[in-house]
């Protein structure tokens, strides 16, 4: 077979020749693509890997938006079926009321529920009729809340009995656990006659030295509803610690350093803040005593100036005092915060005292000067009222020797 030859065509006009293209053998298109097109070609991923994309994500928004039209039909019935319950729940009580009831929405949690465990209390109680004298004892706890940002604490006991608040007791303060061993005992005098209306409060306390102490968890036990007949050991949880604490004097905090060699004892009072209030107005005008007891009679004493109307006056005063290293062991510093008033008696706002037979945070500040010899050491120290450091120091016996040679 011969094969086609291409068709020539000679304009008369021209010189040139022309050789026509068939427009149907041609699979060439002339069009330009569309946008999605271009932005597809630009994305440097194969197109199956594109449209598996765009797949998954119009899926998870349809699941999202199925989701929360669930969530709200499930919220409508969950409110209309708790209002059912709570008015059957309230006729079945017959006049009796619960927290849960009355006040369905608050925290369990700010009633000191188990979902935060505050740790467990081992502690003693043996009650001697004949002399009137009950014996506390605080031997151990385990499993404490953490208070510090190192996941421990430094854990100390306050024990007290209400409502004749006359003494309060404090152990040492254990460093940096949550396992303390105290094996201290503690005595209160409380006629028979009193029991039934006695409390005994003992509260797991926080130590901290420029701050405020925080409490960890806290025991009341009604010593009316206890067998007496044996001595009673056992361990408790702590609860949450009552609202109703007793009234807040306010807080104190001031600097020691001795010097033996020079035998000189400096005391520097800084500052205190959250002072109860004693005037009209709602303010005071507060200044401090500091004052010696040595053989349970005022020995020297010293004050500061006054600050008016302020409920956290700033001191910064220091005063010195010369004291032997005899009687440095002996001796009791009494810290007192007073208001000023120009017409009547000056009235106490609180008190605390220093020395070898105080206790608690007292007595840690007291050791941790003697131990450290020319160097301040400063603490703050919630006040106390003024009859329950009075009547403390009255049952001092700190001096069994006579003096022999008196200096002072």
């Amino acid at each position: 077979m011969s094969s086609k030859s291409p068709l020539t065509i000679t304009h008369p006009s021209a010189n040139t020749t022309v050789t026509p293209t068939t427009a149907f053998n041609s699979t060439t298109t002339t069009a330009s693509p569309g946008f999605l097109t271009q932005l597809l070609n630009k994305i440097p991923l194969p197109r199956w890997a594109v449209y598996a994309i765009f797949a998954l994500v119009i899926l998870v928004f349809v699941v999202c938006l199925l989701c929360i039209c669930v969530k709200c039909c499930c919220k409508g019935k969950k409110k209309r079926k708790k209002k059912v319950d709570q008015q059957i729940n309230m006729k079945g009580v017959n006049g009796s009321t619960t927290t849960a009831l009355v006040q369905p929405e608050i925290d369990d949690v700010e009633y000191g529920s188990a979902d935060k465990p505050r740790g467990r209390l081992l502690y003693s109680l043996e009650y001697n009729a004949q002399d009137s004298e009950l014996t506390v004892g605080i031997k151990e706890a385990t499993a404490l809340k953490a208070m510090d940002l190192g996941g421990t604490s430094d854990p100390y006991v306050k024990v007290y009995s209400l409502p004749n608040k006359s003494k309060t007791y404090e152990t040492k303060v254990f460093r940096k656990t949550l396992q303390p061993v105290f094996n201290e005992y503690f005595k209160f005098q409380i006629p028979q006659s009193e029991l039934s209306d006695s409390t005994l409060v003992m509260q797991v306390y926080d130590f901290n030295r420029f701050s405020k102490h925080e409490i960890i968890g806290e025991l009341r036990l009604q010593l009316g509803t206890i067998d007496w007949n044996h001595v009673i050991e056992e361990w408790k949880d702590l609860g949450e610690a009552s609202k109703f604490e007793q009234e807040n004097l306010g807080e104190i905090c001031f600097s020691l350093r001795y010097v033996p060699t020079a035998s000189k004892l400096t005391v520097v009072i800084l500052e205190a803040k959250n002072l109860k209030k004693m005037d009209y107005g709602g303010l005071s005008d507060p200044y401090v005593k500091v004052q010696l007891i040595l053989d349970k009679k005022k020995w020297k004493k010293k004050r500061t100036t006054v600050k008016k109307k302020t409920l956290n006056p700033y001191f910064n005063e220091s005063f010195n005092f010369e004291v032997s290293f005899d009687q440095i062991q002996r001796v009791q510093l009494v810290i007192s915060v007073w208001d000023y008033d120009k017409v009547s008696r000056n009235d106490a706002i609180g008190k605390i005292f220093l020395g070898c037979d105080a206790s608690g945070n007292q007595l840690r500040h007291w050791a941790d000067m003697l131990s450290n010899p020319r160097r301040p050491v400063a603490q703050w120290h919630s006040l106390l009222s003024a009859e329950q450091v009075d009547s403390t120091l009255a049952l001092k016996h700190t001096l069994k020797i006579p003096f022999t040679n008196k200096t002072f």
